[in-house]
């Protein structure tokens, strides 16, 4: 049972405290406390994105390599496998895969890079 605060409350409270103080800041320490809001974003989309994104990402690891396993240890083997050549016959179904887990990373490190909008529109077009 989850009990408070909640790691989305903590999220919340810290980014909360760095947007009181941060108009205050200057040079460095304003700095610092963009890379810790964008940091905490980060880790906000991770909670609510990253188990899907695994998930999806598992799933096209399995039909690729036709084995099964977690998304880490398939990752793993895919690496092997790239190293060893065995793609070189199925480079499409390769790309694929790995065009849709940069699109699911950059929704979640980068959701407002410009470039993003433009992948998931060619990931969707026929």
């Amino acid at each position: 049972m989850t009990s408070h605060p909640t790691a989305h409350e903590l999220l919340d409270a810290v980014a909360s405290y760095i947007e009181q103080i941060a108009p205050k800041l200057q040079n460095r320490d304003a700095f610092l406390a963009r890379v810790a809001a964008n940091a905490l974003g980060v880790v906000r989309r991770e909670l609510a994105e990253g188990s899907q994104a695994d998930r999806r990402a598992e799933a096209r690891l399995r039909t690729l390599m036709g084995e099964d396993g977690d998304v880490a240890a398939l990752n793993a083997r895919l690496c092997e496998q790239i190293r060893a050549g065995a793609f070189d016959d199925r480079e499409d179904a390769l790309l694929d895969h790995l065009r849709a887990s940069a699109i699911d990373q950059v929704r979640i490190d980068q959701p407002g890079y410009s470039g993003l909008t433009a992948a998931l529109a060619r990931a969707t077009t026929p």
